[in-house]
């Protein structure tokens, strides 16, 4: 019996360690599912801030267009991340059930074994039996014996009783959890509800967007050239100033070789250090959102059409900043048509170009640091977009601005 009981006991904590652990496992993923949640409701709500700034303008755009399909990316990711979450709370509630059928068994094992000591202990409840039988031992050590185990037994029973309390404790303990956890689960699922509701909301209005855009196939052509024809001459001014400081370097080096910059030691370490911050630099703005990424790309709406991009364009906030990725020098202050204001900043030989800017607020052989505000960001008063054009470079060479700047 005693050792039945020990047995039982070991197995009951051992199920209090298990509902313990398990507990706190479900509870970390849990609150990194939550973090997770709350940073794409963030990215969410930026982006809706956003679509109700172009909505302003009553023709439908390529910029809603954009803004639609994150919002849509965003909350599919949304959606994926409560059935995850409703997945943890199942296996939260199965769990709690198997260690509540588990204390249930041992609760009634305990509960048998002490009844069946009580039914003993009145049938032996004469305490002049019991010091009959010590008086009857043949010696001494066995006249100790018999007094230890009636009080081993009284202990026992002690012992009993506490573990019969502990046991339900934990089980009533469990049952609650159990019923947060059904109560939890009821409110992820209608959340979830809600938000495929959303979310099919959202997909319809991106197929009405994208009909409406069908039906303005010359305008939207005749914006790719207009944009095509802004993009080149960027580049061949880009690709000219570049060429110009390259020039310029290897005239105050003493050298002949064009093809790279010639760097002082100080240039050297600043395109070191740049360097080693890759995939590590700040967004060029405090807060926004890629609206094109580096690259060619096929065209949201117009079939068999394709865009290049030379860097990446961010949407954000009406009147928002734009801020240098790192420390260097200001290169160029220039006005290029389709982009307004450009300002390239050189970090030894690399250089970030920061296009369309409204204003700005640097001056040319300025030396600023990293998050430092260059300049207002252009407000397309037509389409109502606020949209940043981020490149860099390496010398001659254009690079992918996704390889650098930080996720």
């Amino acid at each position: 019996m005693v050792f039945l009981m020990k047995n039982i006991f070991k197995i009951t904590l051992f199920l209090i360690a298990v509902f313990w652990i398990g507990s706190t496992i479900a509870q970390d993923k849990k609150s990194i599912l939550q973090l997770d949640k709350k940073k794409i409701e963030d990215e969410i709500q930026y982006s809706t801030k956003l679509l109700s700034e172009t909505k302003k303008s009553k023709q439908a755009s390529l910029n809603q267009l954009v803004l639609l399909k994150k919002q849509i990316r965003d909350r599919e990711k949304l959606v994926q991340n409560m059935q995850e979450q409703v997945k943890a709370v199942e296996e939260t509630i199965n769990l709690d059930e198997e260690i509540i059928s588990d204390l249930n068994a041992d609760l009634k094992k305990l509960r048998d074994e002490y009844a069946q000591m009580v039914y003993f202990a009145y049938k032996n409840k004469n305490s002049h039996d019991k010091i009959m039988f010590i008086f009857a031992s043949s010696d001494f050590n066995q006249a100790y014996k018999r007094l230890k185990y009636f009080q081993q037994y009284s202990d026992y029973r002690k012992t009993q009783t506490r573990l019969i309390t502990q046991t339900k404790g934990e089980l009533e303990s469990t049952i609650q959890q159990l019923e947060k956890d059904k109560q939890e689960k009821m409110e992820l699922l209608a959340s979830l509800l809600a938000e495929k509701e959303k979310l099919d909301k959202e997909k319809t209005v991106k197929s009405k967007t994208v009909y409406k855009l069908n039906k303005k196939e010359k305008q939207l052509l005749a914006t790719i050239k207009k944009n095509e024809k802004a993009s080149k001459k960027l580049q061949k001014e880009i690709e000219k100033i570049i060429a110009e400081e390259i020039r310029l370097a290897a005239k105050k080096a003493g050298t002949k070789n064009t093809s790279s910059f010639a760097l002082t030691p100080a240039e050297m370490k600043l395109s070191s250090d740049f360097e080693i911050n890759k995939n590590k630099l700040p967004w060029p703005l405090e807060r926004g959102i890629i609206s094109e990424t580096f690259g060619e790309h096929r065209h949201p709406v117009l079939k068999n059409v394709t865009t290049q991009n030379k860097g990446v364009d961010f949407l954000t906030d009406k009147g928002a900043a734009a801020r240098v990725v790192f420390n260097g020098e200001v290169t160029r202050v220039m006005s290029i048509p389709g982009y307004n204001y450009v300002v390239m900043v050189r970090h030894g030989e690399f250089l970030t170009v920061y296009s369309n800017l409204a204003s700005v607020s640097v001056q040319k052989g300025a030396n600023i640091k990293t998050g430092q505000e260059i300049g207002v960001v252009h407000t397309d008063g037509k389409e109502m977009k606020t949209e940043l054009h981020f490149e860099m470079w390496k010398g001659k060479t254009l690079l992918n601005p996704a390889n650098w700047l930080s996720k």
